[in-house]
Order: structure tokens, then sequence, then C-alpha cells
């Protein structure tokens, strides 16, 4: 699980998000717990995901990943990964730091369900307030 998490990394420094969704199972699903108001709460189907994902490197340019720990679990299909990234926000080109902790099961290579469990409210700080998160993240 480890390499897998490093994958998926990986793809993200290189802003390759065909191939980060690509990851996904056909049926997975994206999950955001503390999604709020007017950020979706989950996205079903690897083509959603890609499609939810494709302007991302749009918004946050990702530069490096600043700090990573992954965590094992008794269930050996789920991983708990903590990371932050940095890089720069793109329309403002100020940089930015977030951290994420995602709790992530994989099935047969593919990931099944990835719950990322990341600050709305820094976030929106990073892209300059709560209406600037909304419309970068409409569902």
């Amino acid at each position: 699980m480890h390499d897998f998490v490093e994958h998926a990394l990986e793809l993200l420094l290189k802003h390759d998000m065909a191939g980060f969704a690509g990851l996904w199972a056909e049926d997975g699903v994206l999950e955001f717990p503390f999604a709020g108001p007017g950020y979706p709460k989950r996205v079903e189907g690897r083509d959603a995901i890609h499609e939810y994902l494709r302007d991302y490197p749009n918004l946050l340019d990702i530069r490096e990943v600043t700090a990573k720990t992954v965590h094992e679990t008794t269930d050996p299909a789920v991983v708990i990964a903590e990371f932050t990234v940095a890089g720069v926000v793109v329309a403002t080109q100020k940089p930015y730091e977030l951290s994420y902790i995602a709790v992530i099961t994989v099935e047969d290579g593919e990931i099944r369900t990835y719950r990322d469990y990341w600050s709305p409210l820094a976030a929106a700080e990073v892209l300059g307030g709560v209406e600037e998160l909304t419309a970068a993240f409409r569902g």
C-alpha cells in the first residue's frame, strides 16, 4: 500500500489528473466528509471523478510533498495517508501549503473508496475566500 500511495502522490506532482483518476475502480467513490455548503460530499464513478479532478492543476499548482506518513490498518485493503503539499495558487501566484488525511480502500489494485479529510477553511483561505472555494469546486 505504501507503493500505491507513493504512485498516487507522484501523479499529483506531475499534474496527471487523468492518471490519478484512473486509480479508481470503475464504480469507485471519492468522499469529502468535511465538505461545506456548495461543495460535493461525494463523487461516484471513475468518469465523474476524472471530470471533477480535471481542472485541479489550473487552481493549485502542486510542486512538492512536504510531509508524508502512511499508516497501515488491521484491514490490508485500507490505508491512512497523511500528507502535506505545497505549491502556488494559479490565479494569484501566491504560495500555499495544505495538509490532508485520506482513508483509502484499495481492492484489486484500484481505489474503491477515498475519504478525503481536508479543511475547507484552510482551502478557502488559500484560494481567497469561501466564495472562491465554492466556485472552484462546485459539484
